[in-house]
């Protein structure tokens, strides 16, 4: 049956689109850009539609939050017959229009409300964070706003950069146009941000006006993603890194994770999944950092304790029938999935690996392993991380993890911190030669590169322990080793593994296990879910008894495709930018001569000279969990 369309007229170009179709939706469908500071890609009515469950729904529907805020009022049209302009973005399509998108009276309404906006924005543009990436500055330019016609606020309104805080604010730069305030309750379920008063009084604020650290944030920074100017950022740690590169007594290593590798590229120019992982080698080394390590290698390892530590709870829960062995069991990578699950599942805690993410794994052998391999004491090493997640700074800060007797991590940066840096050092980075990791942790698998998109942890762990426990190649059971059912970018998504056959428990493993006799049989059941408030549905659904309570193993990632799509990537980011940056990842997985975790040969031998004891032993609990327990 064919689809009823309605057919209208923008700037002389019939469109057909279905009733109901926004007006600024139908320009965008026939190539015609039409301004806008309060639409986003990621924010629009379909999207967030599709990221709320049906029970909260209504309430939504009734606050308004799943509808357009048409706060910005840039999207002004004029519509022949109607008397004012319309904001486009929250006009639909109900019958055969003729709309036009620029006159004079558009382009003066444009300027003018430009203007307003720049008369409440404190502060120079070139001091700020988002000078270049600020899309208030980037119209004000298109529309010739030059001049402070109606003046510019001089006090200025802002978070200190105190310990604990994470995501900065500083409201003289809020144009109210309530991206985050959406993105943080309809996309994370968090509702960390709120809008207070009205009218001339509206502002953007926290619950009780508190500093973002005082409030119940998980700092995954996608507010700071979804923000159009520079009201939030994440608190700047690059000077502290430039003093220790410069200073003479310090050893400065960095560890660079998949996901920054395949992003930072946007902010030099390059098309979204530009890879410039090798690049990025050189260009660290060239600012000054001594050691230039691939948080693969940590990937890996967590695998290797993640996928043990899975195993070990399949034998206590269904062989010993032991109920301390909780399960499903939960991926603990995401630190901002952790700090949601602490504020709002606490229940849920003794679910969640024990294993630390690979950060902080990397962290530990750093100051432990490798300052032992190379004589040089951990006092004098400053680890950095590479990291795309803002969240990854509060992780690091944590105090249970010093493990090696120092701060693990000393500083994370996220990928935009990384490109300023090397900016201010005058690289050019995709002009760059390559160069390799530094060893011992410059070998890398494509289970580690995964890692960095939704379902990655997930397709990691299961070639790894499929492999493992059926003593056969995971090729056999999937073509390339390639485990499509849990990709993808489905919000929340369930997968079965049989297991058919069982071969000899490895040596590595054979101090958790005799056999896997108790495994022959078994299906394997999985489950997956990015973004918050899909993690939110999959714990409600646990909690009722529904399928996903049947899973074994669950992966977790709290921002909307997993790493690819982190708080601390460049911006702009949407679903179309995820998908490329998904696709470089696959790629180098795709063309890497180790593609599973227990193959990697720098993992291996790390068990060799250091965790000699195999996964999950007392010395890689001591520096590889969260907590030490002997046997999980």
């Amino acid at each position: 049956m064919d689809v009823e369309t309605i057919t209208l007229t923008i700037d002389g170009k019939d469109i057909s689109v279905a009733p109901g179709t926004t007006v600024l939706e139908a320009a965008r469908i026939a190539g015609i850009h039409i301004p806008t500071l309060c639409h986003h890609d990621d924010l629009c009515s379909e999207a967030l539609y599709s990221q709320t469950s049906e029970s909260d729904r209504p309430k939504h529907e009734e606050s308004g939050m799943l509808a357009t805020p048409s706060s910005c009022r840039l999207c002004l049209v004029e519509v022949e017959g109607l008397s004012k302009l319309h904001a486009s973005c929250a006009l639909p399509v109900h019958g055969p229009m003729t709309v036009r998108t620029t006159s004079a009276a558009i382009r003066h309404a444009r300027r003018d409300i430009l203007e307003l906006m720049m008369s409440e924005h404190y502060g120079d543009c070139f001091a700020c964070a988002r000078n270049g990436t600020c899309e208030l500055q980037k119209l004000c330019e298109d529309y010739g706003v030059t001049s402070e016609r109606f003046g510019r606020p001089r006090a200025p309104l802002f978070d200190k950069a105190a310990p604990g805080n994470i995501i900065m604010r500083d409201m003289n730069k809020c144009i109210l146009c309530r991206r985050c305030v959406r993105m943080c309750a309809l996309y994370q379920g968090v509702y960390a941000l709120t809008t207070e008063g009205r009218g001339d009084h509206s502002r953007i604020s926290t619950f009780m006006g508190r500093e973002m650290k005082d409030a119940a944030c998980i700092n995954c920074g996608q507010c700071i993603n979804r923000c159009p100017t520079g009201a939030l950022t994440e608190r700047d740690d690059t000077e502290a890194v430039w003093q220790a590169i410069e200073d003479p007594d310090k050893i400065v290593v960095i560890q660079t994770a998949p996901a920054p590798r395949a992003a930072i590229g946007e902010a030099f120019g390059c098309e979204p999944g530009t890879a410039l992982t090798y690049q990025l080698n050189t260009a660290l080394r060239r600012i000054g950092f001594d050691k230039v390590f691939d948080t693969t290698f940590s990937a890996d390892l967590t695998i290797m304790e993640e996928g043990a530590e899975l195993l070990s709870r399949l034998y206590k829960g269904l062989v010993l029938k032991d109920n301390a062995a909780r399960l499903p069991q939960f991926t603990s990578c995401s630190p901002g999935w952790i700090k949601f699950i602490e504020h709002f599942y606490p229940a849920y805690l003794p679910n969640l690996s024990s294993a630390k993410s690979p950060q902080q794994m990397m962290g530990a052998v750093i100051k432990t392993y490798f300052a032992e391999k190379n004589g040089w004491d951990p006092s004098r090493i400053v680890s950095v991380s590479l990291m795309p997640c803002t969240a990854k700074k509060f992780e690091a800060a944590r105090p249970e993890m010093d493990s090696s007797g120092f701060r693990d991590v000393d500083y994370a940066l996220t990928t935009r911190e990384v490109a300023r840096m090397l900016k201010q050092a005058g690289i050019e980075l995709p002009k760059l030669e390559g160069s390799p990791f530094d060893d011992p942790f410059g070998v890398s698998s494509g289970s580690g590169v995964i890692f960095g998109a939704t379902g990655g942890v997930m397709e990691a762990a299961l070639r790894t322990v499929v492999e493992l426990v059926t003593g056969e190649k995971v090729e056999y059971l999937f073509d390339k080793a390639d485990i499509k059912p849990v990709r993808g970018f489905d919000g929340v998504r369930m997968a079965e593994i049989p297991i058919t056959s069982v071969g000899p428990v490895p040596k590595l493993l054979a101090h958790l296990m005799p056999d896997f006799d108790w495994l022959k049989g078994v299906t394997l059941r999985v489950g997956l879910a990015h973004g918050t408030i899909n993690a939110m549905r999959v714990l409600q659904d646990v909690a009722e008894g529904g399928p996903l309570s049947t899973c074994h193993f669950i992966e977790f990632m709290a921002c909307p495709g997993g790493c690819l799509g982190g708080g601390g990537q460049p911006i702009p980011t949407d679903r179309e930018i995820r998908t490329a940056r998904a696709k470089a990842l696959y790629g180098e997985d795709a063309h890497d001569v180790v593609r599973k975790s227990h193959e990697n040969a720098d993992v291996l031998r790390i068990y060799r000279e250091f965790f000699t004891e195999g996964p999950l032993s007392r010395k890689s609990h001591e520096l590889l969990h969260t907590r030490y327990k002997e046997r999980v």
